[in-house]
């Protein structure tokens, strides 16, 4: 049964993965350069309010849903190891896997957590904001190259 939807969850795969590699790019090279040539606090207040608004259900769909599928293709090319395009299969199942949720969750979303506590206004506020552009900004780049990795894997996979 698994062998049947494997074509069609390996596209919405790479779907998924484009849109999200495509979010994180743009903040990665246009939005936060953009952001960090505000003073503090206003930066502070866009990414705060970017980190509310963020959470839509499309956007959650595309990044945890792709996710989701991502298991399921995992364990698809595990089953079906012999047959082609199982190794690339895995392999941007387990990158967009560790490199999107995995990452969001251990890093950027603790970052943006502690951004939110501080006061924008604040001497530590400053100093908050300088330490989220560079760390966040780093785990970014991550999110972005693995799910720019997985959709050339799930591409692989696909031929």
């Amino acid at each position: 049964m698994i062998a049947k939807l494997l074509p069609t969850l390996t596209f919405i795969a790479a779907i998924g993965s484009g849109i999200v590699g495509g979010v994180f790019f743009a903040f990665s090279n246009f939005v936060m350069p953009a952001f960090a040539r505000l003073p503090a606090a206003g930066g502070i207040a866009a990414m705060n309010s970017i980190n509310i608004t963020v959470i839509t259900p499309l956007f959650m769909t595309a990044l945890f849903g792709t996710g989701l599928v991502c298991l399921v293709l995992a364990v698809g090319a595990v089953i079906g190891w012999s047959q082609p395009g199982s190794f690339w299969l895995l392999a941007g199942a387990l990158i967009y896997l560790v490199g999107n949720p995995i990452v969001t969750m251990v890093f950027n979303v603790p970052l943006n957590n502690a951004l939110a506590a501080v006061d924008p206004a604040s001497a530590s506020g400053a100093t908050v904001w300088t330490a989220y552009l560079r760390d966040w900004v780093m785990w970014n780049h991550v999110r972005t190259i693995t799910a720019i990795a997985a959709l050339a894997s799930f591409w692989f996979a696909a031929r």
